[in-house]
């Protein structure tokens, strides 16, 4: 199951199993105890080279990677991400992330993940295309509209998508929905750059909500991360009338001086720098009047007062220190808009503190849950393609909020039903959406006979 070289696959793992041992399932549900090892380990792991021609004529290789997780719910699906820092364990780790946070959705789909250690930045668009179609010389084996469904991820948007899908075309002469994430042309789905960032407001909402805490207005949000989520999360929630306070990068973040938060101007402008591959730095003579730019930091220990924090650049973003922080912020509500995006320790102390009856309990929200809503567009997408139909805008965003609302309340629900302590003001929203996962894709491993 665990490898000792994985150790990105290993906290993935490790979370789950004391989730689900810290609560009653296995009491209640003990046939189930046995999934958990088989369910742990990928149906399949395909790792293959990638040689591919630079500009200047010279050979290059890569390492690529697809890991077909689990199928028991529908066709493989999960992102397929380009950077320097791809390998086994961390494709392993967001594969299994990616069985249990589909299964969430509601749609019949399963989990996978896969990309190459490949780095987009710097490179021509004819490099990029001279990649796409080396690797998917080979992924193109082992994928298709009934069996696996890729996405883009970190360093694959609309243009390597485009390039992916064209070989794939050409390749098996097979025009299908073997990508999502496509262009609007040639059977994309509105709303799909905007689903995860929107889904994981929706998400916030019924926090909120539930905790009797209000609405975003009024309220001040910090978000990290400068990509799709976090921009099209910081616009919703700029749009239900809270103000966003920061923005990030990997080279450092921008927190606002005053009470004057980013406006949806100064975020399209952030888009545009994304877009050419820029950092965020590069805005400095536009922002440096109203934010302060702090190299190669994380804003949360930054902010003297947040009333919500959305994660949303990568894993192991929030550590124990980041949590603490937080909480002496004032924080309520905090909902990763990234995959695994706080440590175990920082869990741990949100968990703690969700327990507090002073005015330090915070409540967590796990990405498998908060921000299973690009995913969920994705199945979306793949519908629209298996009908050879498009759906508007506003019909794409209300079955994304139908979605995320029925993700928040079968991961409350569950949590009630299996928690070990009873009547919780705020129930550990981490353990109902393990358990809601793992129950679903477990009971269709035993159903359609995968340990016979």
């Amino acid at each position: 199951m665990v490898q000792p070289t994985e150790p990105e696959f290993e906290q993935a793992y490790s979370e789950l199993l004391l989730t689900l041992e810290d609560s009653t399932l296995f009491d209640k549900k003990p046939h189930l105890k046995a999934v958990l090892p088989v369910v742990s380990i990928p149906e399949r792991t395909i790792m293959f080279r990638v040689v591919w021609q630079d500009d200047k004529g010279q050979m290059q290789v890569n390492r690529g990677y697809r890991v077909q997780f689990n199928s028991a719910l529908g066709p493989y699906k999960g992102g397929l991400r380009f950077h320097p820092s791809v390998n086994l364990s961390i494709l392993k780790f967001l594969g299994y992330e990616q069985i249990f946070k589909n299964a969430l959705t509601g749609l019949s789909i399963g989990g996978g993940k896969g990309g190459a250690d490949f780095d987009p930045k710097g490179k021509s668009d004819g490099e990029i295309r001279r990649f796409c179609e080396a690797f998917m010389r080979e992924l193109s084996r082992h994928i298709d509209q009934d069996t696996d469904v890729p996405a883009g991820d970190i360093g694959v948007g609309g243009r390597e998508i485009g390039f992916l899908f064209g070989a794939f075309r050409r390749y098996r002469n097979s025009f299908q929905g073997v990508l999502t994430g496509k262009g609007l042309t040639w059977g994309g789905s509105l709303i799909r750059p905007e689903a995860t960032g929107y889904g994981l407001v929706y998400y916030v909402e019924k926090m909120l909500e539930y905790a009797s805490l209000g609405t975003f207005a009024g309220k001040i949000v910090a978000v990290s991360g400068s990509g799709n989520v976090a921009q099209y999360a910081a616009l919703k929630a700029i749009e239900l009338g809270a103000t966003v306070v920061s923005l990030s990068d990997s080279k450092g973040a921008y927190v606002a001086k005053g009470a004057a938060g980013f406006s949806a101007e100064e975020i399209s402008l952030i888009a545009d720098v994304k877009l050419n591959r820029l950092d965020l730095y590069s805005l400095d003579d536009k922002f440096k009047a109203k934010f302060d730019y702090y190299a190669g930091a994380r804003p949360w220990t930054l902010i003297k007062k947040i009333d919500i924090a959305l994660p949303s650049a990568t894993q192991n973003e929030v550590s124990a220190a980041d949590a603490e922080a937080l909480i002496r912020a004032g924080c309520k509500i905090i909902a990763e808009g990234s995959n695994m995006g706080s440590t175990m320790e920082a869990i741990e102390i949100f968990e703690k503190a969700r327990t507090s009856t002073s005015d330090s309990s915070i409540w967590y929200a796990p990405g498998k849950a908060a921000n299973c809503g690009g995913v969920a567009v994705s199945g979306l997408e793949m519908a629209q393609n298996s009908q050879r139909i498009s759906w508007s805008t506003q019909e794409v965003d209300q079955k994304l909020k139908e979605i995320m609302i029925n993700c928040f309340e079968n991961c409350l629900n569950t949590s009630i039903t299996y928690s070990s302590i009873k009547d919780e003001k705020l129930p550990s929203l981490v353990k109902g959406a393990n358990i809601a996962g793992f129950i679903k894709v477990a009971e269709a491993m035993l159903d359609q006979g995968d340990f016979y």
